[in-house]
């Protein structure tokens, strides 16, 4: 709280405003909804029933529920039932008018979730996966007491969709060890044969991956549709598995040229159309696509982000829109509001700009967001997670708490990150974690030579894979920066291998060209752990005891060697995984950050 004024600040407001998720609804009960809401203060799962506008909280967890699905007939809710954030646990189930929770798929042991399908008939797919068995598929069949395996491979993969009749499965699969470029295998679920491979990985020097985005939602149809990189970009086509025939889809703009960016897709209820988006340049827009003419069609949405979108039967799109200055709200292309969280809206935040800066690798876009007064001003270099995401043109609590202390705000989609075409993001390879520092390093240097950035106040930030890249750039680029914020970060990264889940050990295996045995020179050349002796900037690190990607023990390590150098220093550690999902814990969190840069930027910075 404010003391002068006992008025809650905006920054806290924007946190602890209700927010609610895109609905998901079943396919042969549109009127059945789920959704996940803050409204109680921890993130949790909602049931809605649209017909009479009734909504019901599923779950009640200390740290929260995210992950659930609704069975197609719209009578069952499961839900991932994990401890404390830890990710390792078991799908449950809860019918959707309410009653006790029950074990989905007895039999099934407690992994990770690697995906999750439900069948109109009754079959149910269940993807697990562990670091003693690799990937694990179970299959219950309609009636049956206990599931059985229909695959396993020490690889990483996962569910991508059953067929409406459930006749076929199709698998996402990395078996030929490439982390970055899944391959599709289709499986017979009554024998466990393969009906058709999808691969472009094997035997390829420029590997292309594939990915499934679902089979079509009509009785007997064979057709998959999936996403591709052919053009070095993610866009979708029609692949008949039955007849192995392919047709890629000629998606142009307005102009007759190809989309720039990347591409995605969805089956429209009557699977004679698709739903499109297109992702570019941190913005995304929606369209149509009939599959019987090849017409295109723009559906309207405001410039900004869409965090999601899906097509109901009567013919609208409902989709979750914000932009860095608008919060995020459920809308219709039909114009209504969906579904609006309860309670006041959260105060908005500043528009965001686009920068272009020329780094080693290529033009680097950054998004800039600047506060009130003349600069230079205290800058926050906020970093993404992923690597393979982006950071976009969408509303963030974080990014506008910073803004309303006085700082400029700073996010980077270095190499590595998504939407900039497939060359951009696999250019993440060997060098890991230095190649995105570089990009990072141009923006800084952008940012201090334009005015904007004060450069004795210059804070690096950012949360897991950001998070790393804050520790390594403290110990690469130690007079780039005056503080370091690092939330869930990797810091020993020789360590955090041997811990981390086994689908992280293999999206690192493919990241650096081998295990740390095979080429030991470049995971000790991208470990924080490294650097540490370099680091001058003062350092405030936040942890999940619980955290299975950036997991505890290699942040302890680094932690005690900063101890050991004397260098200045403070450890939050809070009971949760990978962030928490409570509210209060996340305002807990950037009130320990701001009160860091408080007391070590020099006096007035923050506000």
């Amino acid at each position: 709280m404010n003391e002068q004024t006992n008025v809650v600040p905006a920054w806290e407001q924007r946190f602890r405003a209700a927010r609610v998720s895109l609905p998901d609804w079943a396919d042969e009960a549109p009127d059945r909804a789920l959704y996940v809401s803050n409204a109680t203060g921890t993130y949790e799962v909602y049931a809605w029933d649209r017909s009479t506008d009734e909504h019901r909280r599923v779950t009640d967890r200390p740290n929260g529920t995210t992950d659930a699905e609704l069975a197609p007939d719209g009578q069952w809710i499961w839900w991932f039932d994990d401890t404390d954030g830890d990710e390792f646990g078991v799908w449950r189930r809860q019918p959707f008018t309410g009653g006790p929770d029950e074990e989905a798929v007895p039999g099934v042991p407690a992994a990770y979730s690697a995906g999750l399908a439900l069948g109109r008939d009754g079959t149910v797919v269940v993807g697990t996966s562990t670091d003693d068995e690799g990937t694990t598929l179970y299959l219950r069949r309609p009636g049956a007491d206990e599931p059985e395996v229909v695959y396993r491979h020490a690889e990483y993969g996962g569910v991508g969709d059953l067929s409406h009749d459930s006749t076929l499965l199709a698998v996402d699969h990395t078996e030929h060890g490439d982390a970055m470029h899944s391959a599709i295998r289709v499986l017979r679920p009554a024998d466990g044969a393969t009906v058709a491979e999808l691969d472009e990985v094997t035997g390829r020097t420029e590997p292309r991956g594939v990915a499934c985005l679902g089979f079509a939602p009509a009785p007997g149809d064979t057709r998959l549709l999936v996403a591709h990189q052919r053009s070095g970009r993610w866009e979708p086509m029609l692949w008949d598995v039955a007849a192995d025939t392919e047709t890629e889809l000629e998606l142009r703009d307005e102009q007759g040229r190809p989309f720039p960016g990347d591409l995605s897709a969805q089956w429209r209820p009557d699977a004679r159309s698709l739903l499109i988006e297109h992702e570019y340049e941190a913005r995304s827009e929606l369209f149509s696509y009939d599959l019987d003419t090849a017409e295109l069609t723009r559906l309207d949405t405001p410039r900004g982000t869409v965090a999601g979108a899906t097509a109901r039967p009567d013919g609208t799109v409902e989709f979750l829109w914000s932009s860095a200055a608008e919060p995020s709200a459920v809308r219709s292309t039909s114009g209504a509001v969906v579904l609006r969280a309860p309670g006041a809206v959260p105060p908005g935040s500043t528009p965001v700009e686009d920068v272009w800066v020329e780094g080693p690798g290529g033009r680097v876009h950054a998004l800039v967001q600047r506060p009130s007064g003349p600069g230079p001003h205290p800058t926050v270099f906020e970093v993404h997670g992923g690597p393979t995401h982006h950071d976009s043109d969408s509303f963030a609590a974080g990014p506008a708490a910073w803004l309303d202390h006085g700082f400029a705000v700073v996010r980077v989609n270095y190499r590595g990150s998504t939407g900039y075409g497939q060359a951009w993001t696999d250019a993440l390879t060997e060098r890991v974690g230095l190649i995105e520092l570089e990009d990072i390093g141009a923006v800084r240097d952008w940012a201090v030579s334009s005015g904007l950035a004060d450069p004795d106040r210059l804070v690096l930030s950012g949360g897991s894979w950001g998070g790393y890249l804050t520790l390594l750039g403290l110990g690469t680029q130690p007079d780039h920066w005056t503080l370091g914020l690092a939330a869930v970060p990797v810091a020993d990264y020789l360590t955090a291998y041997a811990d981390e889940m086994e689908a992280l050990k293999s999206l690192d295996r493919t990241l650096f060209g081998g295990t740390p045995e095979e080429v030991p020179e470049r995971w000790h050349a991208s470990s924080p752990l490294t650097h540490v002796e370099q680091v001058k900037a003062p350092v405030y690190i936040s942890a999940g005891v619980n955290d299975p990607r950036c997991p505890i023990r290699q942040i302890d390590n680094y932690v005690r060697r900063l101890e050991e150098l004397g260098k200045v220093h403070e450890v939050y550690r809070y009971d949760a995984g990978h962030g928490s999902l409570v509210v209060d814990e996340r305002i807990k969190q950037l009130r320990l950050e701001i009160d860091f840069v408080r007391r070590h930027l020099a006096p007035g910075t923050v506000r």
